[in-house]
């Protein structure tokens, strides 16, 4: 007798508007291929709490910005820990789930990552550039970024990060699932962000994107390592993406993208199985 169809929730918001990418069409396709795996039905965030009880997983995708529905996620966060539920990203992440504090941390700890302080005070700390970038703890998708110049460094208000603006190559994205990478996207123009094509790594990036994956200690679910590649040649971490992560998927040649899904799945079966 074969085992039941594992029930999933996907959570996403297909409405949700973005620069460069369409959320809506990577979340239409994904969905729809899991189906051949799972039983699956689809949610917007701002419903997710009344509905989560009755499925096996809740998958949390391009749900857009948790800034929008603080206090929704917040009610959705705190029903999973008080009930066991089986959420994919598992909800224990030290990156992106909690804000951007673990820049910060990050860099006071050594870590490569741009560096980044969070006091006007501790402005010493950072490099000396002509332009600063500040953006806030709580952000995400740029929302309130802005470039100023030192002079104006003690005016920035509590609760926001700042960082040099600093020269780079490209930016490049590795993909994981658990613990897992994935694949690997790049964006060539340092002025289109999105517009990625194929990366292949070297030993040396994955072991740096591997690094933050293991100290991020997720078992179960997508993360996303976003870096850059500064002109001497060095990776530097700009975000740890591991709530909603968009993943170009449509970027991907066919074969990798099917491979993805087929991880994917097999990876929200093994969480639904878990006791």
């Amino acid at each position: 007798m074969c085992a039941p169809r594992p029930c999933v929730l996907f959570v996403t918001d297909l409405a949700y508007l973005s620069k460069g990418r369409r959320y809506c069409d990577e979340d239409i396709f994904l969905s729809s291929q899991l189906r051949e795996w799972v039983d699956i039905a689809l949610c917007h965030p701002l419903d997710a709490r009344a509905l989560m009880d009755v499925f096996d997983v809740v998958v949390v995708r391009n749900s857009g910005p948790v800034l929008g529905y603080q206090d929704a996620f917040d009610a959705f966060t705190r029903h999973a820990r008080e009930n066991g539920t089986k959420v994919f990203t598992q909800l224990t992440g030290k990156g992106d789930q909690k804000g951007k504090q673990y820049l910060v941390d990050l860099c006071a700890d050594g870590f490569p990552v741009i560096p980044t302080v969070d006091n006007p005070r501790d402005i010493s700390r950072l490099p000396e550039v002509d332009t600063y970038v500040v953006k806030p703890k709580w952000g995400a998708d740029s929302i309130g970024m802005r470039n100023i110049g030192r002079a104006e460094l003690t005016d920035v208000e509590p609760n926001n990060l700042i960082q040099p603006r600093i020269d780079f190559v490209y930016e490049v994205s590795l993909y994981f699932i658990g613990r897992t990478l994935q694949y690997a996207l790049y964006a060539p123009d340092p002025g289109r962000r999105w517009e990625l094509e194929p990366y292949s790594t070297s030993a040396e990036d994955e072991e740096f994107a591997q690094r933050f994956v293991d100290w991020n200690d997720i078992d179960h679910g997508i993360t996303r390592v976003d870096a850059c590649r500064t002109v001497d040649g060095a990776l530097l971490l700009v975000e740890l993406e591991d709530l909603n992560p968009y993943l170009s998927l449509d970027r991907l040649p066919e074969s990798a993208r099917r491979e993805f899904v087929n991880h994917m799945a097999e990876a929200i079966v093994a969480l639904s199985a878990q006791s």
